[in-house]
């Protein structure tokens, strides 16, 4: 569309003149620069909601989800710990690889 736009424009710029203008409007681009199309990165996966409990198991806390029983690692065991024995919502993204929750939020949950 841009291009049955231009050429008028191309040729009423030569008969009045106005080229100096014209350059600017040609370097326009409908296509949106690398900055602004998405990146999948981990950090731009979906986080969600998990209720559980925060457990301890050996040096490390562990989550377990309260629908599934599944276990989680924790990626940070510092926002975790003053969760330990309580039962929490987590709200986070999952590594599958390494069955790691990263945490974004924790709080008490009055689910029990």
């Amino acid at each position: 569309m841009k291009t049955t736009i231009f050429v008028p424009l191309v040729v009423a710029g030569a008969i009045l003149g106005i080229m100096p203008l014209l350059p600017a409007c040609a370097q326009q681009s409908e296509l949106p620069s690398q900055s602004q199309q998405p990146r999948d990165t981990k950090d731009q996966r979906a986080a969600r909601a998990f209720n559980g409990r925060i457990e301890k198991s050996g040096l490390n806390l562990i989550f377990q989800e309260a629908s599934t029983h599944a276990v989680y690692q924790l990626d940070d065991q510092d926002k975790a710990k003053p969760f330990a024995g309580k039962n929490v919502k987590v709200i986070a993204t999952i590594d599958p690889a390494s069955n790691t929750l990263h945490i974004v939020d924790i709080a008490i949950s009055g689910k029990r």
